[in-house]
């Protein structure tokens, strides 16, 4: 044992120089001073509260979106950037009018349900139909004639996520996904049904283009939906949907600051979240903890005067929520002024807290990313050092993805305080916040973005459009992004 004892320890050595390869020597003075600058003066948590008490929500093309988004260059602008700027982009901005859900035996004897639009459902709708169970809502669910004929001018009863005794394996798509699919299939309206416990309704957008959808789409609670289900399995049931909506072209502005990098200024690494949020709740944890903590990531550079080789890019993000939006506007005119190219890695901060490794799209990333967080270890044990490789949808990194761009950010950490079930809901408030996994999520982040911006030689590089169509054929996501329409191959 004694033997097999020492060969691991020589193993865990050599590993450590292996991970450590890529690591300047003066980052460690640099990332000992980021973490002390955090500690002692990080104003991510009363920024955030600041935000939550003088705003509220921060719903794109609303008044208060207009306001988060001079929040944000005012707070950059104090921590001395000189160097920052909106960028401006016109969106179809969606909201909620009145709403009505009811649902019975038949068209006349009916109830009130209690329910929440869904985004992007049409301006105006008015049914009365009947009620069929989908199940998952998959395309598996309607493989078969039957199921299809079934669906055809009804409303479809979706659950969230993959319902108890789903098939092993089964894996659950988008809520905007399960829209598309229902309508493909002839639905004229969708319920969808929350996961989460306790009543709670979720709002969010029911569109993969962010354009209006031609059904209307409500969301109900976990345990009304249980409820119908039971109900379907005996009978019929009948609900009438009738909604008004609001929805435009306006305005709205993605928040950008810039630090020039000393010896690869137009080389560019990104780090950014979004801004906006719906319009239930105040949006703490969805986006708050995220954009605010990119916000502190600045003031911490500014406040260190950190000069990466690379220039580095403070982006916030406006119309995310409705279809990453304001991402999408970034990465269209940066393909149009061929600027796509000097992106070397785009982090993305989207309800990340507390985070306890570093994830990325690149593999080649690994062993730099180690090397980071093996000084990030170094300075807090917390820190366990994890690294994952693999791809996601549904946030503000995708954009840059699907044009080859490296991406990444934060893994491994929790939502404070039992905050999940309140994503999207009217329960998403200051109180979820905890203070602590903001300032680890700042302090680890602006490490590992510096050691990106700093590192003298990037394995990542961007992906051609041959290796970005594998890379997304290796993680599954050719088939939502053929619902979505984004397929391009």
């Amino acid at each position: 044992m004694k033997k097999i004892y020492t060969l691991l320890t020589c193993f865990g050595l050599l590993s450590t120089a292996f991970v450590s390869a890529q690591a300047k020597p003066e980052w460690n003075n640099i990332f000992a001073g980021i973490n002390q600058e955090v500690q002692n003066n990080s104003k991510a948590y009363s920024s955030l509260k600041r935000a939550t008490e003088t705003i509220g929500h921060r719903l794109t093309g609303s008044e208060n979106g207009k306001k988060a988004e001079q929040f944000a260059y005012d707070l950059l602008k104090s921590y001395g950037f000189k160097d920052v700027r909106f960028q401006p982009f016109e969106v179809e901005s969606w909201s909620r009018g009145n709403l009505s859900v009811t649902i019975g035996p038949n068209e006349k004897d009916q109830q009130p349900l209690k329910a929440v639009t869904l985004a992007h459902s049409p301006v105006s709708s008015d049914v009365t139909l009947e009620v069929v169970d989908m199940g998952n809502g998959l395309e598996e669910d309607y493989a078969s004639d039957a199921q299809k004929e079934k669906v055809k001018g009804k409303i479809a009863l979706v659950y969230l996520g993959v319902l108890p005794g789903s098939k092993e394996g089964t894996k659950t798509l988008h809520r905007s996904e399960k829209t598309a699919i229902a309508t493909k299939y002839g639905a004229k309206g969708i319920i969808i049904v929350n996961t989460a416990d306790g009543g709670i309704l979720l709002t969010g957008t029911a569109s993969v283009t962010g354009k209006l959808i031609p059904i209307p789409a409500v969301c109900i609670s976990k345990e009304e939906g249980l409820k119908l289900r039971g109900q379907l399995a005996s009978g019929k049931l009948y609900s009438h949907i009738s909604m008004t909506n609001f929805s435009g072209m306006i305005k709205a502005r993605n928040v950008i600051a810039t630090i020039k990098g000393t010896t690869l200024p137009k080389e560019k690494v990104i780090v950014g979240g979004h801004l906006d949020s719906w319009d239930l709740a105040t949006g703490a944890i969805d986006n708050g903890i995220g954009s605010f903590s990119v916000l502190d990531m600045a003031r911490t550079f500014k406040a260190l005067n950190l000069k990466p080789e690379r220039t580095v890019e403070f982006v916030m993000f406006m119309g995310e929520e409705e279809g990453l939006l304001g991402s999408k506007a970034y990465v269209e005119k940066a393909v149009k002024d061929k600027s796509i190219d000097q992106i070397r890695y785009m982090l993305n901060y989207d309800m990340t807290n507390d985070p306890t490794g570093y994830s990325t799209t690149a593999k080649e990333s690994e062993e730099l990313f180690q090397s980071i967080g093996a000084i990030a270890k170094s300075i807090d044990n917390g820190f366990q050092n994890s690294f994952r490789s693999g791809a996601g949808l549904h946030s503000d990194h995708q954009p840059f993805m699907l044009h080859g761009v490296p991406t990444g950010g934060g893994a491994g950490g929790k939502l404070p305080n039992n905050a999940g079930p309140c994503y999207h809901a009217d329960c998403d408030g200051f109180n979820l916040v905890d203070e602590k996994g903001m300032k680890n999520t700042v302090r680890f982040s602006a490490m590992l973005l510096y050691g990106i911006a700093d590192s003298h030689d990037l394995k990542a590089k961007h992906f051609s459009d041959e290796e970005t169509r594998d890379f997304l054929l290796r993680n599954n996501l050719k088939e939502p992004l053929q619902i979505a329409g984004e397929w391009r191959w």
